[in-house]
C-alpha cells in the first residue's frame, strides 16, 4: 500500500535528519552555553547555526508523528492523536529552548558591554534562563518517552514493524523517560556527566535502526488490527 511505504520512506528520514541536527547543535551549542556567560557572545555565529539547527529539529519531529498518523489511526485513533499531540508539545519546549539560547546571546553582549563584573544581574539572568532551557528539554524528553512508549506498544501487538525493532524502541524509551526524570532529581547528569549512557540505546534505535527498517522495508501493510480505533 502506497500510505505504508510512503508513511514510512517519509519518517524514517525524518528520523535521521532530527538525530543528526540534534547531534550537530549538541556539539556546536552545549559546550558555549555551559561556559560562563562571557564565552556566549563571541561565539553567537556557533549558538545561532545550533538555534537554526534546532528548529529543523522541532519541525521534524512533528512531521515524524505526522506520517505515522495515517498509518497508526488504522489500528488505534487514540493513540495516534497522543503520539501527534505530544509531538506537538515536545516541538513547542524545544523550541522554547532555542528562544531561550539566543536571549542568552544578547544577555551576553550586555554583559561584554557592562564590563563582565564577576558578580552581576547578568549572570543571574544567565543562570535562570539555562534553568529554563534544562527544564524545557528534560520535560520534553518525558513526554517524547510516553508517547513513545505507548506509539512502539501498538506496532509490538500489530505487528506494523518486527517485534524486535519494537522491543529495542520500547527500552530505549523506558531509558529515555528515567533519564530525564532522575537527571531532574539529581540523581544522574545527562548533559555533562556518565548519564548520557542512558541514551545510547535510543540514540542508536532513532539514527540507524528504526529508519533503516523503515526506509527499506516499511510498514507491514498485513499487520493486525487489534480492534475498531477508539
Amino acid at each position: 500500500m502506497n500510505t505504508y511505504k510512503n508513511a514510512a520512506r517519509i519518517a524514517g528520514t525524518l528520523f535521521i535528519i532530527t538525530m543528526i541536527a540534534g547531534g550537530i547543535n549538541s556539539y556546536l551549542v552545549d559546550p558555549i552555553l555551559l561556559s560562563p556567560l562571557v564565552n556566549v557572545f563571541p561565539n553567537r555565529l556557533q549558538v545561532i547555526s545550533g538555534a537554526f539547527l534546532m528548529l529543523v529539529m522541532s519541525v521534524g519531529i512533528v512531521g515524524i508523528a505526522v506520517a505515522f498518523f495515517p498509518v497508526v489511526k488504522k489500528h488505534n485513533e487514540s493513540i495516534a492523536v497522543t503520539y501527534l499531540s505530544f509531538r506537538i508539545i515536545e516541538c513547542v519546549l524545544l523550541v522554547a529552548g532555542v528562544i531561550v539560547s539566543l536571549f542568552l546571546v544578547t544577555l551576553s553582549r550586555e554583559y561584554i558591554k557592562a564590563g563582565a563584573p564577576e558578580a552581576s544581574y547578568f549572570q543571574t539572568l544567565g543562570v535562570l534562563a539555562m534553568k529554563v532551557r534544562y527544564y524545557a528539554y528534560q520535560i520534553a524528553m518525558i513526554i517524547l518517552g510516553v508517547g513513545s512508549l505507548m506509539l512502539f506498544y501498538l506496532f509490538y501487538q500489530s505487528k506494523l514493524i518486527p517485534r524486535f525493532i519494537s522491543a529495542w524502541g520500547l527500552a530505549g524509551y523506558a531509558l529515555l523517560l528515567a533519564s530525564a526524570v532522575l537527571d531532574i532529581f539529581g540523581i544522574i547528569d545527562t548533559i555533562q556527566g556518565k548519564g548520557i549512557i542512558m541514551y545510547v540505546p535510543g540514540g542508536v534505535f532513532e539514527l540507524l535502526l528504526l529508519p533503516a527498517w523503515l526506509i527499506v522495508k516499511g510498514f507491514n501493510p498485513s499487520a493486525t488490527v487489534s480492534g475498531p480505533p477508539v
